[in-house]
């Protein structure tokens, strides 16, 4: 059985991809894995019936999960290998052959070879990588080859030993793949133009290899060697289409700590992601809450100091998204671009991804905390002096004009408050006039509210646009209201908020959870006030096509409604229902009646 907290933690995991741990009762890590969607792949353990003893095994010693968020399935598969790796979990049995992703290596040598390698040796050499598929490393290493004429002999190519001719040119440089470096035949310079243009496709800069291989094409189609000029064709597609390296790991950045973060108006949330090698093998979020409403500047520092102690990490560079001074000894970097810019973008998706998992736990287990920091951020959007607790909305409904109703809700601290919801028929107003509807029910409802004592709102909301919250500002003048309560409209075609006696609009982040109250009380008003409309219009229609037959009352009228619900249902009923329900000679008559009128139509 799950644990309440376990249960929490899976309903709140993000539907991104990324690596879950498995962590059992003594806090140590049991299982991890990789997912493209973690909250589906870490719920179906506890969902479905497992075959395997192993996994049934698993799933009943787990007590808390850990999870990092990641850019891609690619990716997810890369921390998945270093995080085993590093920790050896007691579950994850393929770690016994201790399989590693190969890499391209450029070695440190004179007329460097490149090959493929599943080891990284700290010797000078360059190492790109690594890469989930094997096959692209193959092909890789056959475009480049195809490209450049680069040795794969292992001799020991320095200048004594080329100078005293100890080799001498092998098949490779008689099929054209070698320009026999061994026999002086293509001198280091020339080698080293074509290393460094292979440098740049392995980091992904293809333009000037890109403009040298047309230019090659264009010359071959030039003395019309066609099969020539194809096969570089060829190769400038699969170079055009492929994306060069991970942007978790990047094996020149190690040893080094990353850290952002992510604040609202009552908490910090700080990231921290550890590199060695280029390879992610930690991640770590905390929650920090404010007292002095504390800047990020100064909660990243106290937060950065406390995660390095707790992790006893010795990195002597961190990256951070903006400049703080930790002395000489630690290296402060703000990335703007490239492969370490990425990495800080990661460490801030999953603080952001770890904000929004608390708001969803809160709302769960503290919905006080999540309506009092629901209230303040309202009153932050939307500039108001108060929090508002207190909101009502009101829309119009009406159908060319006939049945006008008007409808307003109310919401109390953030949520439907639905025994206070009215509907109002428009009494004064003829026609389908908006402004002139909203204008009469804003005045019945806070006259009424002010002759009965009753609490006013913080916040009262229109829908529609500047029209529609001009006409209800009347109202509010004329009751002496105007100032003592906040007022706002919703335009619905772009969501714009509007404010009195402001032409500008506020534009709310879509994501914004103000926005999405302001939207919930909108169509909660629009649901309400069409309910009663709909209601008038079907009872209208019964009234109006049954007033006019004789001997059918009130009373009659009434049990015809409830049974058939519509009159379009009572015409089409059939005789002998209609003389069951109210008689031989009222169902005769109606039954006729109605006949007829069909007939004439």
């Amino acid at each position: 059985m799950k644990s309440a907290a376990l249960t929490l933690q899976i309903q709140t995991l993000p539907e991104e991809p990324g690596v879950y741990q498995y962590f059992d009762k003594n806090e140590v890590i049991i299982y991890i894995g990789k997912a493209i969607n973690l909250k589906r792949r870490v719920n179906s353990y506890f969902t479905k019936n497992h075959d395997s003893n192993k996994t049934r095994l698993l799933v009943k010693n787990i007590v808390r999960i850990e999870h990092i968020v990641v850019v891609s399935e690619m990716d997810a598969l890369l921390l998945e290998n270093n995080l085993i790796k590093k920790y050896k979990p007691r579950y994850n049995i393929l770690l016994k052959d201790d399989k590693t992703y190969p890499w391209i290596c450029i070695k440190k040598e004179r007329f460097p070879r490149i090959f493929s390698t599943r080891r990284v040796i700290k010797d000078g050499s360059d190492y790109y990588g690594p890469y989930t598929n094997k096959k692209m490393v193959y092909i890789l290493l056959d475009l480049i080859r195809g490209l450049y004429p680069i040795r794969t002999c292992t001799y020991d190519l320095s200048k004594e030993k080329v100078a005293a001719q100890k080799y001498k040119v092998c098949l490779e440089y008689h099929l054209g793949n070698c320009m026999a470096p061994c026999e002086n035949k293509m001198t280091e310079h020339q080698y080293d133009q074509n290393i460094k243009a292979i440098r740049s496709i392995l980091k992904g800069n293809f333009k000037d290899s890109l403009h040298d291989f047309k230019s090659q094409m264009e010359n071959h189609a030039v003395k019309m060697e066609f099969e020539e000029a194809q096969k570089i064709k060829e190769k400038l597609e699969i170079l055009e289409n492929y994306q060069s390296k991970s942007t978790i790991v990047n094996p020149k950045i190690s040893n080094v700590d990353v850290f952002s973060i992510i604040t609202d108006e009552q908490y910090g949330y700080v990231n921290f992601l550890q590199l060695s090698y280029g390879s992610i093998i930690r991640s770590h979020t905390i929650e920090i809450k404010k007292k002095l409403d504390e800047s990020p500047e100064e909660i990243l520092s106290l937060a950065i100091i406390e995660i390095r102690q707790r992790f006893n990490s010795q990195s002597k560079e961190i990256y951070l998204p903006f400049e703080l001074n930790f002395g000489k000894q630690i290296k402060v970097t703000v990335p703007q671009l490239g492969d370490k810019k990425k990495i800080l973008d990661l460490s801030e998706r999953n603080a952001k991804y770890y904000r929004m998992e608390r708001f969803k736990q809160i709302q769960i287990v503290d919905p006080d905390r999540h309506t009092d920091r629901l209230m303040s951020q309202m009153k932050i959007d939307l500039r108001l002096s108060e929090e508002p607790r207190h909101i009502e909305c009101f829309d119009n409904s009406n159908l060319q004009g006939s049945n006008p109703v008007a409808a307003c809700v109310v919401f109390k601290n953030g949520k439907p408050a639905k025994k206070e919801y009215r509907h109002y028929n428009i009494k004064t107003v003829e026609g389908p006039d908006d402004f002139a509807s909203m204008e009469e029910v804003v005045y019945r409802r806070y006259k009424r509210l002010l002759e009965e004592n009753q609490p006013i709102p913080q916040l009262i909301i229109i829908d529609g646009g500047k029209g529609q919250l001009s006409s209800a500002l009347k109202s509010l003048d004329v009751l002496g209201l105007r100032g003592k309560i906040a007022i706002v409209g919703i335009a619905k075609r772009l969501e714009e908020i509007y404010f009195p006696e402001d032409p500008v609009p506020l534009y709310l982040d879509k994501k914004s959870e103000s926005l999405k109250v302001i939207q919930f009380l909108r169509n909660e008003a629009h649901r309400f006030g069409i309910t009663l409309h709909r209601n008038k219009r079907s009872k209208g229609a019964i009234k109006s096509g049954l007033d006019t037959i004789p001997g059918i009352g009130p009373k009659t009228k009434e049990s015809l409604l409830k049974k058939f619900k519509s009159f379009k249902r009572i015409k089409e009923a059939s005789k002998k229902d209609l003389i069951e329900l109210i008689g031989t000679s009222k169902g005769s008559n109606l039954y006729n009646h109605l006949h007829e009128l069909n007939n004439k139509n």
